[in-house]
């Protein structure tokens, strides 16, 4: 089977990890005042299982309608805010399909995904924990006192640039181009899901030939993607404005964890949102064609390594939090909602476990994420599973060629591939 996790924006606070038979949720009295209110949990309003016509071989046509309805509905606000989808009917890709749908007020991803391998088995032994790729650690060096002064400057410039440039251009938009229409109400607005599979020994070959990591790899890839869809869709050639905004935890720990460890006070891995935003500029290019595809991967190679030497993600967590603090979470989330409005595209990620994975013995193919309900008319999410990264597009239905834009991805791919490494055998 495969599975799909979708959250709903939200940033209400609000933790749960269980199914008791009673969840308190927020409510709005009608002063407009919140407070919290008891529901019954009734099992059957959030089990959905659709019916399809039958007779047909493959399902992945209604599949697809299916999704993209229950991507634009609502969720209900007189009761727990999660539904889950048994989609019993085969695709290409799978015997069967089941949907998770939670509110991002539930937590965030990192909770989430938590509390999903806190409830499944590994495959090929039950008994065995999941075990997860390292996500690297920044050891110890034996600097000199220039080389540390020099690197704690270094980090105060990139603190002081990324957190001045986030607070900037949260109320700045972004140009109007093919990944972005603009318009308002997009939330509203049906969406395509799309997929990308790569092998994780070809991104690491790519990685060990221009000495980056994964991570740098998998940018450069969306990078250059991104310029030749904006090409081949009739971007002009002028300048334009395009700014992905990168979701980013801001745990201490920032590895799966216990249910238990999560509920406790004083954890380091606490259950909730507890992530930041950082702005980063996509680069653009007349002629992407023609262009040096490695100049997207030593670009997102610069990035990142000057986002990872700053602070700036954990100071624009703190200006969150004071604003949930002082003026309520409703404010933070106009704030985050304002923010998103205008930016082209939001970029997310997490990692998954090295084995195959089980739901109630039945074997889990392949699995993504995506962010539904976002006011933009673009969403990426990156996650890795079995020795293979899944790239999972959400994208505004008749504006964004989701065919057209996979297609670029998957060229984007390829040219690294040989400029880097050469013809795979």
């Amino acid at each position: 089977m495969s599975y799909a996790l979708g959250k709903r924006c939200g940033t209400s606070a609000y933790a749960g990890t269980t199914v008791p038979k009673n969840l308190h949720f927020v409510v709005k009295d009608e002063h407009g005042n919140s407070r919290w209110r008891k529901v019954q949990v009734k099992l059957e309003d959030h089990i959905n299982v659709p019916v399809f016509p039958s007779g047909l071989e493959f399902y992945d046509d209604y599949m697809q309608e299916y999704i993209a309805k229950i991507a634009t509905e609502r969720l209900p606000e007189d009761q727990p805010l999660w539904n889950t989808h048994i989609i019993k009917y085969p695709t290409k890709n799978a015997a069967g399909s089941l949907v998770f749908k939670l509110h991002h007020s539930l937590g965030d991803g990192f909770s989430l995904m938590t509390a999903l391998f806190n409830c499944v088995q590994r495959a090929d032994n039950p008994s065995l924990p999941l075990t997860f790729p390292s996500i690297g650690s920044t050891q110890a060096q034996n600097w000199g006192v220039y080389r540390a002064l020099s690197d704690v400057f270094s980090m105060c410039i990139n603190t002081i640039k990324d957190f001045s440039w986030s607070l900037a251009l949260s109320s700045i938009k972004d140009s109007v181009t093919p990944i972005r229409s603009g318009d308002v109400g997009i939330e509203d607005r049906p969406i395509t899901l799309s997929t990308v599979t790569f092998s994780l020994s070809d991104i690491k070959q790519i990685k060990g030939k221009l000495k980056g990591t994964v991570n740098d790899v998998i940018t450069g890839i969306i990078f250059y993607g991104m310029q030749l869809y904006l090409q081949a869709a009739g971007q002009e050639t002028k300048p334009a404005k395009v700014t992905a905004l990168v979701l980013l935890n801001t745990r201490a720990i920032r590895t799966y964890q216990p249910l238990k460890e999560m509920a406790r006070r004083d954890s380091k891995v606490p259950w909730g949102n507890h992530f930041a935003f950082l702005h980063v500029s996509i680069p653009t290019n007349k002629d992407p064609e023609n262009a040096d595809p490695l100049h997207s991967i030593r670009r997102a190679k610069k990035i990142i390594k000057a986002k990872r030497n700053s602070l700036g993600v954990y100071l624009t967590a703190g200006i969150l939090e004071i604003m949930r603090k002082f003026r309520g979470s409703e404010a933070v989330s106009r704030h985050i909602y304002k923010t998103l409005t205008n930016t082209s595209l939001t970029i997310s990620n997490l990692i998954g476990p090295l084995e195959k994975l089980q739901i109630a013995n039945h074997p889990c193919k392949s699995f993504y994420f995506m962010v539904v309900r976002a006011p933009q008319s673009l969403t990426i999410t990156v996650v890795s599973y079995m020795g293979t990264i899944k790239v999972a597009i959400g994208a505004e239905r008749d504006f964004i060629n989701s065919e057209l834009l996979v297609s670029c991805m998957e060229k984007s791919f390829e040219r690294i591939f040989d400029a880097a490494v050469g013809n795979r055998t």
